[in-house]
């Protein structure tokens, strides 16, 4: 039996929770805010971490606690906690107390997340673990009426509209769909594409020209836009109802027009614009914080959870994709073979320009949502002007990030207090 199943059956038997014991033996405390859910856990340590020698002891935790447990051990020097698994943002907070990891092979790792691990600093802070994505997704019907010469895997946006533009033309009716309704993911679209696309800022640039470019295109492409995108939220649906033939929305939200009708629909990376290919992943990372106490079996440890195999292991226990290369194997769900390639492809693209979550919001972070929502219904369904409404929208959001006092994160450059607006 292996050292962690030992633990937990001590551990069930004593009704100690598995932290505590993990901090009683050899085996790395693996201190997690990820893969939470009950069987989640499961999977993480019987499967998992169970070829990893020595064992490791895996921890999840909510976010409070977690920060909590990890600053106490930094700041008295020592500690239990072995390895640090946890959401980029979450990571910056504790940057200085983060050894640098720059010894480890990362040759088959995402460079584009690896320079994200960095932290704005020359180590390397933490190493990826996995991560989340929004991507597009087509009937191949519509492949068709494709833009000459155009690669689905490497679309503009001018292409998207002009595939969009032929598409209603040809067809008759608009078959761009946006998940525009009271559920829909709009904001994250326009937080992590279309402004890391066109301005390569989330913030700092909102009210830019090149904002303005970026609005006035979008107003185009929605010209060619079904007009029941309003109502939209979940953009498997309308693809299962032949609605509409091209979409946007996260990953999890198209998974059922894959996972009913794989032969139908192909999944591709996000177009790009003037300043790259903008995405917003949902990264999670690894590090070994400076009170581990043993530092070589922590980035071991770390090693052992980058291999393909185990990536692959974690991406069924999760639902999160590898950040190394990766050939998914055949018994995984068609959503996750479809949406894997493109999120492959999409991450590791030489323009990929990764627009991060938000990060130092707290309770701010509707308001700082409902800031791009509100300048798409006033610009692009509204009809008004466009330097009018981002010239009072940046109002609002200055006022949003100087309340919370976030520093700017990627795609925009760090900043010493809060992160401003041009």
């Amino acid at each position: 039996m292996k050292p962690v199943k030992t633990l937990l059956s001590l551990t069930l038997a004593t009704g100690l929770s598995a932290a505590a014991m993990g901090a009683a033996n050899a085996e790395v405390l693996f201190w997690s805010t990820q893969a939470n859910p009950p069987e989640e856990q499961q999977i993480m340590r019987e499967k998992v971490l169970a070829d990893f020698e020595g064992g490791a002891d895996f921890a999840p935790s909510e976010g409070g606690p977690w920060l909590t447990r990890i600053q106490a051990e930094l700041q008295a020097g020592e500690g239990k906690i072995g390895v640090l698994g946890s959401l980029h943002g979450d990571l910056i907070e504790l940057s200085d107390g983060l050894v640098d990891l720059s010894e480890l092979d990362t040759s088959s790792m995402n460079k584009t997340f690896l320079e994200l691990g960095k932290l704005g600093t020359d180590e390397q802070k933490y190493i990826p673990w996995m991560q989340a994505t929004y991507i597009m997704a087509a009937n191949k019907k519509a492949l068709e009426f494709l833009p000459e010469g155009a690669d689905i895997n490497a679309l503009s946006y001018d292409q998207l509209i002009a595939w969009s533009k032929t598409m209603a033309e040809e067809t008759g009716s608009p078959k761009f769909g946006f998940p525009a309704g009271p559920k829909g993911l709009k904001h994250r679209f326009f937080q992590g594409y279309m402004y890391p696309s066109y301005t390569n800022s989330m913030v700092t640039k909102f009210r830019s020209a090149e904002a303005e470019l970026a609005w006035n295109k979008f107003k185009e492409l929605w010209s060619y836009t079904n007009r029941s995108s309003t109502n939209f939220s979940f953009m498997q649906e309308q693809l299962l109802t032949d609605e509409v033939w091209v979409v946007f929305d996260h990953t999890a939200r198209l998974a059922d027009a894959f996972n009913q009708r794989p032969d139908d629909f192909i999944a591709f990376p996000a177009p790009a614009g003037p300043t790259g290919r903008g995405f917003m992943p949902v990264v999670v990372g690894m590090a070994v914080p400076n009170s581990a106490p043993d530092m070589e079996a922590a980035k071991n440890l770390i090693s052992y959870m980058s291999q393909p195999e185990v990536q692959i292991e974690t991406l069924r226990a999760t639902n999160f994709f590898p950040v190394v290369d990766v050939e998914l194997p055949d018994d995984m769900p068609a959503s996750v073979k479809a949406a894997g390639a493109a999120v492959a492809a999409m991450s590791g693209s030489a323009d990929a320009n990764p627009g991060l979550l938000p990060v130092g919001l707290g309770d701010l972070g509707g308001k700082f949502n409902a800031v791009y929502v509100d300048a798409f219904e006033r610009i692009v369904l509204a009809g008004q002007d466009v330097r009018e409404v981002l010239d009072d929208q940046a109002d609002s959001l200055r006022k949003i990030m100087e309340e919370a006092g976030a520093p700017c994160w990627a795609p925009d450059a760090p900043s010493e207090g809060a992160c401003p607006v041009d």
